[in-house]
C-alpha cells in the first residue's frame, strides 16, 4: 500500500481541489448534539471529530426514496428510470462505515445485482477518516475498527496533518494529480500514527469480541430480557434507519391523478414496522412487536461471510439515536452474560 503525508495547512486546498471531481459531501456540525453528511461549499465548515451522522452512509448509494421505472397504463409500459449518475465524493467515512458500505457491496453488487446501487457505487469516490470511539462505540469488538480494502484514500490524524493510506486506483490517480500537495510518510509519523491508535484502542469502553454472540442469541429467544426490552421499544424504526447496514425496503406503484401514467418507487422500510411482515391474507410473519424486537438483534448478528463480520459493525448509532434509551450493545452483553452464567 502507499502512504503518503498532508500537512494540516494543505489539507483545506486538497479538499476544495476534490471539488473537480464531483460534488463533495462531508460531516456538518448542525446542532450541539448532531452531524449531519451534506453537499459542501465551504470546506472549512466540515467536521474532523464526528462520531455518526443523523443518517448514515448508505443514503448516497440507496436512496431514502428513489423513482424505478415510469409507467404508461393505457399501453401498459414501463420505462426504467436511469438517469445519469453524476460523479460525487465523500469525505470523512469512518471505518466502520467503509465496512457497513462492503457489506452492502455483498448484497447489492454480488447476491442480487442491483443496477441502481451499482451505477451509484461506480460514481462514488469514499475517502475515510480515523475516528476516536465515543461511549457508544463498540467496532473493536465487531473487528470493524480498521479498514484495509473498500475505500479510495483514508486519512490519519497526526499532530499536524494526516497520514494517507491510498486504497484503489482512483486513489492513486487522485493523488498524483494533486502531488505537490504531498509529502512523504517520515519516521516520526510513523511513531505519531502507533501512538494515535494506541490512545484509540484505549479508548473503547468495551474489550472483547462479539464472536459467538449469534449462536448465544439462537439459544436465548425464551430469555426474559427480550419481553422487557421489546416493551420499552416505540416501534418507531429510528434503529434501522441510522443503520449502515440495514437494507429493508418497500416497493409501491403510484398512479398519477390522470389515471394513464405512474411510477413505481422504492423507500426504506423498517423491519420494527408491523406492516413490514404482512403479507397477502392477514398473515404477519412477524406478528408481536417482540418478534420483530428479537428478529432485528439476531439479523444484525448474523455472520457475513465474505467480511468475517456481522452485519452489526458496531457503529453505536441505533443506541444513539433510540429515543427510548434501549442500548444494543448491552442488551448483547446481558444476554451473553446470562448464557455464561448458566452454561460455564
Amino acid at each position: 500500500m502507499r502512504y503518503l503525508k498532508i500537512e494540516k495547512d494543505r489539507t483545506y486546498e486538497f479538499l476544495e481541489k476534490l471539488k473537480k471531481y464531483g460534488k463533495l459531501y462531508a460531516p456538518v456540525k448542525i446542532s450541539d448534539k448532531f452531524y449531519l453528511r451534506k453537499e459542501i461549499e465551504d470546506v472549512k465548515e466540515i467536521a474532523f471529530d464526528y462520531q455518526r451522522t443523523l443518517l448514515p452512509l448508505k443514503k448516497y448509494f440507496l436512496p431514502t426514496c428513489e423513482k424505478m421505472f415510469d409507467i404508461d397504463i393505457e399501453k401498459n409500459e414501463y420505462r426504467e428510470n436511469l438517469e445519469k449518475i453524476e460523479p460525487f465524493v465523500i469525505f470523512g467515512a469512518h471505518a466502520c462505515e467503509i465496512v457497513g458500505l462492503r457489506i452492502l457491496d455483498g448484497v447489492y453488487l454480488n447476491v442480487y445485482p442491483d443496477i441502481y446501487y451499482a451505477r451509484r457505487r461506480k460514481a462514488g469516490i469514499i475517502i475515510g477518516l480515523s475516528c476516536l470511539p465515543d461511549e457508544y462505540c463498540f467496532c473493536n469488538l465487531r473487528r470493524t475498527d480498521f479498514v484495509d480494502i473498500g475505500f479510495d484514500l483514508f486519512f490519519h490524524e497526526l499532530p499536524d496533518g494526516y497520514l494517507i493510506r491510498v486504497g484503489s486506483q482512483r486513489g492513486h490517480e487522485i493523488v498524483d494529480e494533486n502531488i505537490e500537495l504531498f509529502k512523504s510518510v517520515e519516521q516520526k509519523d510513523i511513531d505519531a500514527f502507533r501512538e494515535f491508535e494506541e490512545r484509540r484502542q484505549k479508548s473503547f469502553k468495551y474489550q472483547g469480541s462479539f464472536d459467538n454472540i449469534r449462536y448465544i442469541l439462537e439459544l436465548t429467544a425464551n430469555d426474559r430480557l427480550w419481553d422487557e426490552e421489546s416493551e420499552k421499544c416505540l416501534g418507531c424504526g429510528n434503529c434501522t434507519m441510522t443503520c449502515p447496514t440495514c437494507r429493508c425496503y418497500d416497493v409501491q406503484d403510484i398512479p398519477r391523478i390522470n389515471l394513464k401514467s405512474g411510477e413505481r418507487i422504492r423507500f426504506w422500510d423498517s423491519c420494527q414496522f408491523r406492516s413490514h411482515g404482512l403479507v397477502a391474507g392477514g398473515h404477519n410473519f412477524r406478528e408481536t412487536k417482540k418478534d420483530r424486537f428479537f428478529n432485528r438483534y439476531v439479523c444484525k448478528n448474523s455472520y457475513f461471510y465474505p467480511l468475517g463480520t456481522s452485519y452489526c459493525v458496531g457503529c453505536g448509532n441505533c443506541t444513539y439515536f433510540c429515543p427510548a434509551n434501549i442500548d444494543f450493545q448491552k442488551n448483547l452483553d446481558k444476554i451473553r452474560s446470562n448464557y455464561e452464567v448458566i452454561h460455564g
